[in-house]
C-alpha cells in the first residue's frame, strides 16, 4: 500500500471513530432527555391526576384564601403533593375564575385536578354562620357547637340538660386527644380564636375546633414574635393567660393596653393580680352571679387574690386585640383601676388615689335609680 493510501485509510478510521463517538453521545443525550421527560411526566401525573387517600369531606373557603394556600398548604398538608411547582403551574393554567368563598363538597380520593375543577365551577354547598364572642368560655363554645344546626358531632358529647364543668372536662379530654393539645390541667380554655366564621353544613365539630385552634395559634405566635421587650411572661401560653384576663376586665379597646400595664407592673413588683374574673372562673358551676367575701378568701388555683402570679390556664377566649395589647402594654406606672360607673375605668398610680376612685364609683352607683 502506498504512503498516500495509508494516509487516507488512517483518516477514514478517524472519521469512523468520530461518527461512532457522535452517535454514542447522541444516544446518551437522548436517553438522559427521555429519563428526564419520564420523571417529569410521572411527577405531573402524581401531582395532578393521582387519587388521594382522603375520605369525602366538605372544605370551607374563606374570603381571601388563594388556590395555593388552600390546595398546597392546607388541603394537602398531611399528604404533600409530588411537586408544588407543578401544582402552581397547573392551577395557573386551569383555574379560570378567582377562588370564591363558600363551602365545597369534595369526593373521596379526589385528585388535585378534580378539586380545582370543583372550585372553578363554584359548586358550593349550603353554609351556616358561627359567631364566637370574645370573652366567652370554652364551655360556651362547646355548647354553641352542640346546638348549631349544620355541625356534625363526632368528638363532643351530645347536647343534654345540665351541661356542667365536669362534662366540659370530659369534652376537653376528647378534643385534646384529637388535636394533640397539651395544657397544665387538661383545660383547653383560651385556645380557640373568637370570631365569626362560615362553615359548610355537615362540617364536623373537630374540624371546626381545629380551625379555631390553628387560628389562635397563628395569632399568638405572630404577636409573641413582635412583643415588646422585657415582658414578665416566660412563654406565649403565659401571655395567652394574661390576654384572657384583660379580655374579661374591659370591653373598651382603648383601655386594653393600660389594663395590660397595670398587670405587668404588678407582676414586676411581686404584687398579686387581684382580679375578680379569675375568682369567678375558679368557682366554675358554683358561681351564682355574685362574688362573696368567702369567695375572695377561698384559695383556688384561679383566685389571684390568694395566689401569686398567673392562674394555670386562661379564663376565657381572648380576642386577637387582647393578645396584641398583652404583648404591648402602655408605658405607664399605673397599679390600680376601678370602674367609673359611667363606662370605662379610672386608673391610679397609688393606693390612696385608687381608694378615692373607689369612693367616687360607689357614690356614682348610689345615685343611680334602682
Amino acid at each position: 500500500m502506498t504512503k498516500r493510501n495509508k494516509t487516507q485509510a488512517t483518516k477514514s478510521k478517524r472519521n469512523n471513530k468520530r461518527q461512532r463517538s457522535g452517535r454514542s453521545s447522541l444516544a446518551v443525550a437522548v436517553s438522559i432527555i427521555t429519563v428526564i421527560l419520564l420523571v417529569v411526566a410521572a411527577a405531573c401525573y402524581q401531582t395532578i391526576y393521582a387519587k388521594s387517600s382522603r375520605p369525602a369531606q366538605t372544605i370551607t373557603v374563606d374570603k381571601g384564601d388563594s388556590y395555593h394556600s388552600l390546595l398546597v398548604t392546607r388541603l394537602w398538608s398531611d399528604q404533600p403533593l409530588a411537586s408544588r411547582w407543578i401544582a402552581r403551574a397547573y392551577v395557573a393554567l386551569m383555574a379560570n375564575k378567582p377562588l370564591q368563598a363558600g363551602g365545597y363538597q369534595i369526593p373521596s380520593q379526589a385528585s388535585l385536578a378534580q378539586v380545582v375543577r370543583i372550585f372553578d365551577e363554584g359548586a358550593k354547598v349550603s353554609q351556616f354562620s358561627l359567631r364566637i364572642i370574645e370573652g366567652k368560655t370554652v364551655k360556651d363554645l362547646y355548647q354553641l357547637l352542640k346546638n348549631t344546626d349544620g355541625v356534625v358531632l363526632t368528638v363532643l358529647t351530645p347536647p343534654a340538660d345540665g351541661y356542667a364543668w365536669t362534662d366540659v372536662m370530659r369534652d376537653n379530654e376528647a378534643v385534646a386527644k384529637a388535636l394533640n393539645i397539651q395544657t397544665p390541667n387538661g383545660n383547653l380554655e383560651g385556645w380557640f380564636a373568637p370570631n365569626t366564621y362560615q362553615f359548610a353544613k355537615g362540617t364536623t365539630d373537630i374540624a371546626i375546633l381545629e380551625r379555631l385552634y390553628q387560628s389562635q395559634q397563628k395569632i399568638l405566635e405572630q404577636a409573641w414574635a413582635q412583643r415588646a421587650d422585657n415582658l414578665p411572661y416566660k412563654t406565649p401560653y403565659e401571655a395567652l393567660i394574661m390576654a384572657s384576663i384583660i379580655e374579661k376586665e374591659t370591653g373598651i379597646k382603648s383601655e386594653r393596653n393600660l389594663v395590660a400595664a397595670v398587670f405587668v407592673n404588678r407582676l414586676r413588683q411581686g404584687m398579686r393580680l387581684q382580679t375578680d374574673p379569675t375568682i369567678i372562673y375558679g368557682l366554675f358551676d358554683r358561681y351564682d352571679g355574685k362574688i362573696y367575701r368567702s369567695n375572695i378568701a377561698e384559695k383556688t388555683e384561679y383566685n389571684t387574690y390568694q395566689i401569686d402570679g398567673l392562674p394555670p390556664t386562661p379564663i376565657a377566649l381572648p380576642s386577637a386585640e387582647a393578645i396584641l395589647a398583652t404583648m404591648h402594654p402602655k408605658d405607664s406606672d399605673v397599679l390600680f383601676f376601678v370602674a367609673t360607673g359611667k363606662g370605662g375605668h379610672k386608673f391610679s398610680r397609688t393606693y390612696q388615689e385608687h381608694q378615692q376612685a373607689v369612693a367616687q364609683y360607689r357614690a356614682t352607683i348610689a345615685k343611680k335609680p334602682n
